[in-house]
């Protein structure tokens, strides 16, 4: 699977943990930046995640402070279906109940290993299919016309 990353300044610390750490497990991870702890702007970042997610075959992980400003700018994008995740569990529904395909997360909100854990889970976690979340997917999908 690939990742495609991003984050803004604030996330950037936690950012190059985790392409480090997962490319140390195998995974092929596609930086679209930010580069630098300099000021810059979420919106930017989201949108560079949220296009290569839609080309395909992966997943994104997106991180400013708090994790909600690069949500709320990747839901934005038709088709992009992007969670606030706040723990393991949360990490793990977001994929299972709601196909989410881009994960989100604050950067200074937690610590690398709280980080590391949520998205070993929302890696590790595949959509149920289950006929309940399938309907709710497609009621969201639905939304985007």
């Amino acid at each position: 699977m690939k990742i495609i990353i991003g984050s803004d300044h604030a996330g950037y610390q936690a950012k190059q943990m985790l392409t480090s750490w997962l490319q140390k497990l195998g995974y092929k991870v596609v930086d679209k930046g930010t580069d630098s702890e300099d000021s810059t702007d979420y919106p930017i970042y989201a949108a560079r995640v949220a296009a290569e997610v839609l080309k395909g075959n992966s997943v994104g992980i997106l991180m400013c402070g708090t994790g909600m400003g690069v949500c709320m700018a990747a839901n934005k994008i038709k088709g992009i279906r992007a969670a606030l995740v706040y723990n393991e569990n949360s990490a793990a529904l977001a994929r299972k109940h709601n196909n989410a395909n881009i994960m989100c997360t604050g950067g200074r909100e937690f610590s690398a290993e709280q980080i590391r854990k949520m998205v070993k889970k929302f890696l590790a976690s595949e959509f149920s299919n289950e006929e309940r979340h399938l309907r709710r997917v497609s009621e969201i999908t639905e939304l985007e016309k």
